[in-house]
């Protein structure tokens, strides 16, 4: 099939990638198993559909990294923050909608644009498709024959179908007055880990709120089957007081500078990107509501303000290990005829899945020309989000990831007027990041829109 196009998934990132395509005058078969077939989550026949919340997070696109997001993609002329806008609901600064609306609104759009032929059927082996590009878009639930036959194509280690997730936090958050860096008993570098004392009444103290915490109840589809090397913290606590100081939090190796005490219990937070602006908390995967997270988290010393760039969680999810499996135009490098889009890449979030299906989107309607894609700048939500897909320095510990500023570029300092330099904070960086990312898509929109 000549100059034609397949794409498996209806959902955000399934729906963009075909808008796009098609957008450039390429033909694109959408297959979905909707109305035949439904996920355990999902209820409504038609595409793009919510199933968790109505919010697709923050508008702000100045001061916040997925409103920032929001800004590049409607720039850029993305279907689905398009129809966000036409079914926007009052929601203070978040971009909420009318779920039911956005749903028949994203369906009613791709079976009236020219070039996209809808194919209600559930593909389960991709060698029943015959194209010479083919885009796998089916998210974190993806039906159980087809995530087998992925599993087949991608290796056995690549593949995940239970997603098990520490929170991460903005290392500038770190208070190294009581925090410092070291590795245990000083092996590797010096500065591969963050480490957090822990007294006894504050070790007790804390798995004390871990006991009496709520937490978040699983759905009847994912219950898990646990497996010792990766408990939530919770759960460990529950099998004894002193579980936690001989699991994660083993004071074991270290030596405290700011103290002569020795630590009773430690908590330790491992680099997570490559430019090393974010720490994930060692061990600390969690079904502990959001809220009680961040109150619980912040009683260690040194996190008492901490931000948290993400926080814990564990899901049935299905998603490929992309830093090792894809290239940077995510294409699967043993089998460059295959893409994969969305949350089964390793985004998290409706915007995500979306931004990661519109760049699959516009590179396929290159690749099909046999023309090499234009990837966005770096400095961009739209190129930092493709950089987490592409972090071999973290493939070992590969997690989904909201967008958020630690995946960005980091603001150099700037020059004052008494001709210091000095590191921007607060607002003014998060302008900074905003400003400097809009200015340099510019040039990219320039280059796409005329493809």
């Amino acid at each position: 099939m000549p100059d034609k196009i397949a794409v498996i998934g209806a959902g955000l990132a399934g729906s963009e990638a075909s808008w796009q395509i098609a957008k450039r005058g390429i033909e694109v078969d959408l297959y979905d198993m909707k109305p035949l077939k439904f996920s355990p989550a999902h209820k409504d026949e038609n595409f793009g559909e919510l199933v968790c919340s109505n919010s697709l997070r923050s508008d702000d696109f100045m001061h916040n990294a997925v409103g920032l997001m929001h800004e590049e993609m409607r720039r850029a002329g993305s279907l689905i923050l398009d129809i966000a806008e036409k079914t926007k609901v009052p929601s203070g600064g978040a971009l909420a909608v009318d779920r039911k609306n956005f749903a028949l609104q994203i369906t009613k759009a791709l079976k009236n644009k020219p070039k996209i032929n809808i194919i209600e059927k559930e593909i389960e082996s991709i060698d029943e498709l015959d194209y010479p590009l083919i885009i796998i878009a089916t998210g974190p639930l993806t039906a159980e024959k087809l995530a087998k036959d992925i599993l087949k194509n991608v290796g056995d280690e690549t593949l995940s179908f239970y997603d098990a997730i520490a929170p991460v936090v903005y290392k500038e958050s770190i208070d190294f007055e009581k925090a410092w860096y070291q590795s245990r008993y000083d092996k590797g570098e010096q500065k591969d880990y963050i480490n957090c004392p822990m007294n006894k009444l504050q070790y007790e103290n804390f798995v004390s709120e871990l006991l009496n915490a709520e937490t978040v109840q699983f759905h009847e589809f994912e219950k898990p089957q646990y497996f010792d090397g990766c408990l939530p913290i919770e759960v460990m606590a529950e099998r004894g007081l002193e579980t936690l100081r001989f699991g994660p939090m083993k004071p074991v190796g270290l030596t405290n500078p700011h103290s002569s005490e020795r630590p009773y219990a430690v908590v330790q937070l491992r680099q997570d990107n490559k430019e090393d602006t974010l720490r994930n908390i060692v061990g600390f995967q969690t079904k502990l509501k959001y809220g009680e997270q961040e109150r619980i988290f912040r009683t260690i010393p040194g996190l008492e303000n901490a931000q948290f760039a993400r926080l814990g969680g564990i899901h049935k999810n299905t998603f490929i290990k992309s830093p090792l499996l894809l290239d940077p135009y995510l294409r699967l490098r043993t089998k460059p005829n295959i893409m994969f889009a969305g949350q089964i890449t390793g985004c998290e979030g409706y915007v995500e899945s979306a931004c990661v299906g519109f760049l699959a989107g516009i590179f396929s309607s290159f690749l099909i020309k046999n023309e090499e894609p234009v990837l966005p700048p770096r400095e961009t939500a739209f190129g930092s989000m493709l950089a987490h897909l592409q972090d071999k320095e973290n493939i070992e510990n590969y997690q989904p990831m909201n967008i958020n500023f630690g995946l960005f570029p980091e603001i150099p300092p700037v020059l004052t007027k008494s001709g210091k330099y000095k590191h921007l904070k607060g607002l003014e960086r998060k302008e900074q990041y905003c400003t400097r990312a809009l200015e340099s898509l510019q040039d990219w929109l320039q280059q796409i829109q005329k493809h």
